[in-house]
């Protein structure tokens, strides 16, 4: 067999990848009105983004049990399990700490980032499960994609953001920036302050610049999301496949419900894996 590779629902893998490439996930939780909802699982209000609803992690027992199958189903060739940055929610952790009780045939990578940035780790930790590596390979290919990936988000307000308590360093912002549109990106895990642009226009297009700069001429692999704003997300990936021709045609997936919660309605983000020849296809 093969290892097979686990991440959570914040990648938002759609899920013809997913089964290409033979990708598990476990979910992560929306807790609104005494009700506990697994993303990825529970229907989800359309607008969880506007409600007053918080977000937990994968719970070990998720974890264990999803590590416990595919140890399983891989015949003992082992699992790597690729998750959201530890510094934005609390399942790396619980599942390193699961990893360590269901044995040394588990390796759990962080993925330093979330949505498709998770995403794109979990695929090129498959890709090389797929091609027969062993698992102390395929977690060195995820550890690897890790620092080739990169992730910029607009929101168009702030309250989210304030209820969150996600964003390094903001409270020396938040509070004043009034009508300013911050754009944030993913910084060693953290989502921190890029820059502060008066228009949300404005900031969507320094985002754009700002991708093509990480990605210069190499190829990459894209993905756009949106928070209740499919019209911008196309824009963004239209633009995206005029200005980095060399690259794949962006994924334009919702960010989903649990990431939505955070940076609220109107939100569109970039997240990139700068390709490797190994890591192409």
């Amino acid at each position: 067999m093969t290892v097979v590779v686990v991440t959570d629902v914040s990648a938002q893998l759609p899920a013809d990848l997913r089964e290409k490439w033979s990708i598990r996930q476990v979910p992560l939780h929306i807790l609104l009105d005494g009700l506990d909802l697994c993303d990825g699982v529970d229907e989800i209000p359309e607008d969880i983004h506007r409600r007053h609803a918080t977000t937990a992690g994968a719970t070990p027992a998720e974890l264990c049990a999803a590590y416990r199958r595919a140890l399983a189903d891989s015949c003992g060739d082992g699992v790597v399990g690729v998750h959201i940055s530890s510094a934005l929610s609390g399942t790396f952790r619980a599942a390193e700490l699961t990893a360590g009780e269901v044995g040394p045939a588990v390796r759990v990578i962080d993925s330093k980032s979330a949505a498709m940035g998770t995403g794109f780790v979990a695929l090129a930790a498959a890709r090389a499960a797929a091609a027969g590596r062993d698992m102390d390979t395929v977690a060195r290919v995820a550890s690897a994609a890790v620092s080739r990936t990169h992730a910029f988000i607009v929101v168009h307000r702030l309250d989210n953001l304030r209820r969150s308590g996600r964003i390094g360093g903001a409270k020396a912002w938040l509070g004043t920036a009034l009508a300013l549109k911050p754009l944030l990106r993913v910084d060693d895990g953290k989502l921190v302050l890029a820059q502060r642009v008066r228009t949300v226009r404005s900031a969507v297009a320094v985002m754009i610049d700002r991708v093509c700069e990480v990605v210069g001429e190499s190829p990459a692999a894209l993905a756009v999301h949106h928070v209740a704003n499919p019209a911008a997300a196309n824009e963004v990936a239209a633009t995206l496949a005029r200005r980095l021709p060399a690259s794949e045609p962006a994924i334009v997936t919702p960010m989903g419900p649990v990431l939505a919660l955070h940076v609220g309605a109107g939100a569109v983000a970039v997240c990139l894996e700068v390709r490797d020849a190994s890591s192409r296809g």
